[in-house]
């Protein structure tokens, strides 16, 4: 048996700083002697220096004397929730809860409980906390930022142009005011609005980096521009840190991808990838997907029949990232009875708390198998609500979030109406598209293109499974099909629904609202057809990827 759950249910654990908390801030409890007081703050302020030199344990251990004396300690909690960021956010969410019961005017605690409910898609709770931050703390960059950020995330950037444009006022020269802007400006469609900020970050010297590869993503560039050269120039300063160099490589490749210099656009990725702090274990990998299909077995679902929501409003849209996720949920979108939430992880936190105390396997196992009746009803109902927080009123919410592939099965238990779309696309093509993006660190497959080549194999196994357990329940959308013929494939969509067909369907581009995606530039734009067969400009730069598919190589 593996000793992880399947990566959909888990983080891998690491070691983080968290937050630094200025030795200021350290507040005393009224209800405590001067004595216990002067030596909480020792304590307090020891464990700060042992969090800034990564000795979490020994910094966890003397915020626990804390609260042995003084239960209620505002800063010890909030200490305890850094040190628990990344390990386990619930945890740390359970901390910063009870911080700002404590400390309910401290603005620092607002701010960092809100940018923890971002993190785990709690977007509605994390805008309070932020708006509480702000009211709290006039004029505060960071607070009016993150509420933007919150916004955007959240699918009201409108809301969030004027927070933006209130801190561009308040102090012009922070370095989250412009991009902010801009990707907030972007998930609108303003485009060339977004492109004149990002243009004065790079003028300014704000986020050069980013804004360099804000500003190549959301354009398609036919011959070379000027931005080249100043990108490629930027790379040779000796003092950028990883990430800058991983972004300007990422931008450089983006570029001269667009004007066919494809050798040197995968150069220029394959260094970006190079520079990926971990790589992804793919033997433990295929261990997680073991395990997926061992335990949804067609005995166990059918043991499970009867449970959940009958509910028919949830949509999943799934499959590979860059396998055309984010067209078809535009397309449901464009129905006046569909919502477009985005990607929501939502699902991924329930099932994280499936197994809270040892994230094992067999506490996940113990979880699903003794899952009763009313137990599947109270998550479905929970998700229910989430999604209700987007969209009150119409019949279907699309969540389109790639790797719920792997949670299909949980998906089928709360929800055995709920329509899934699985998206498809040719092989090759699929995964040199996801190659040239950068993941966040849980999603690192894409770092090498043999271990890509592993990780798809891997997906499409799962994926047979799915289909076999639950025979005809689950609709294949192909990228090629949809690009081929538009209305057939869209009318089959909609149908798939249960919903009458809508004209505005084919229009899909001229769609308002935000896309907070990276195909979001793409979807403003019909239907193209030049990422078709894309993956014949690399030649034989592209052979351990073909290696790593194998058979399904050109499926």
């Amino acid at each position: 048996m593996n000793d992880r759950l399947p990566p959909a249910w888990s983080k891998h654990l690491k070691t983080r700083s968290g937050p630094q908390i200025p030795q200021s801030k350290i507040a005393q409890p009224k209800a405590a002697s001067l004595s216990h007081v002067q030596a909480d703050d020792a304590l307090l302020r020891q464990a700060l220096n042992l969090q800034q030199a990564d000795r979490l344990a020994e910094a966890e251990a003397l915020c626990q004397r804390v609260l042995a004396r003084n239960p209620r300690h505002p800063l010890a909690l909030y200490l305890l929730g850094t040190f628990a960021l990344d390990l386990d956010d619930e945890m740390a969410i359970r901390c910063f809860e009870r911080a700002v019961r404590e400390a309910p005017q401290n603005p620092h605690y607002h701010l960092t409980l809100g940018e923890t409910y971002l993190k785990v898609g709690e977007h509605s709770d994390a805008i309070r906390h932020f708006e509480l931050a702000c009211q709290l703390k006039a004029d505060w960059v960071e607070a009016l930022c993150a509420l933007g950020r919150a916004y955007t995330e959240f699918g009201k950037a409108d809301l969030a142009v004027p927070l933006y444009e209130k801190a561009l006022k308040i102090n012009g020269g922070h370095p989250l005011v412009r991009m902010g802007l801009a990707n907030a400006l972007v998930s609108l469609g303003r485009m060339e609005e977004a492109a004149t900020y990002m243009k004065e970050a790079v003028s300014q010297r704000l986020g050069v980096a980013a804004a360099y590869n804000g500003l190549v993503s959301i354009r398609k560039f036919a011959e070379e521009p000027a931005e080249l050269k100043s990108i490629l120039t930027e790379l040779k300063n000796p003092e950028l840190d990883r990430k800058s160099i991983q972004q300007f490589h990422h931008a450089a490749g983006k570029i001269l991808n667009d004007i066919r210099r494809y050798d040197e656009a995968m150069d220029h990725f394959r260094q970006a990838k190079e520079l990926s702090a971990r790589r992804f274990d793919i033997d433990s990998h295929r261990r997680s997907v073991d395990f997926l299909i061992e335990l949804f077995s067609p005995r166990m679902l059918a043991a499970k029949a009867g449970h959940g929501s009958t509910s028919e409003v949830p949509v999943f849209v799934l499959g590979m990232p860059r396998s055309g996720t984010t067209l078809t949920e535009q397309v449901l979108a464009s129905h006046p009875d569909v919502h477009g939430a985005g990607e929501l992880t939502k699902l991924r936190r329930i099932t994280n708390r499936l197994a809270p105390e040892t994230r094992s396997p067999e506490e996940l196992r113990r979880s699903i198998l003794g899952m009763t009746v009313d137990q599947s009803k109270s998550l479905a109902e929970e998700y229910l609500i989430h999604i209700r927080q987007r969209s009150t009123g119409t019949r279907r919410i699309v969540d389109k979030l790639p790797h719920n592939f792997e949670l299909i099965g949980l998906i089928r238990l709360l929800f055995p109406k709920a329509r899934i779309i699985h998206c498809r696309r040719d092989a090759i093509d699929n995964c040199i598209s996801c190659y040239f993006l950068s993941f966040n660190q849980d999603n690192i497959y894409n770092a090498d293109l043999h271990t890509l080549g592993l990780y798809y194999s891997e997906y499409d196994r799962l994926m047979r499974h799915w289909d076999k357990v639950f025979p005809g329940q689950i609709l294949q959308n192909r990228y090629e099909d949809m690009v081929s013929d538009q209305e057939g494939q869209s009318r089959r969509l909609i149908d798939h629904l249960g919903l009458p067909w809508d004209d505005a369907c084919l229009r899909f581009f001229d769609k308002g609202g935000a896309v907070n995606t990276f195909s979001r530039w793409q979807v403003r734009q019909p239907i193209y057809t030049s990422s078709v067969s894309r993956w014949k400009n690399y030649g034989s730069a592209i052979q351990p990827l073909i290696d790593g598919l194998g058979d399904l190589a050109g499926n």
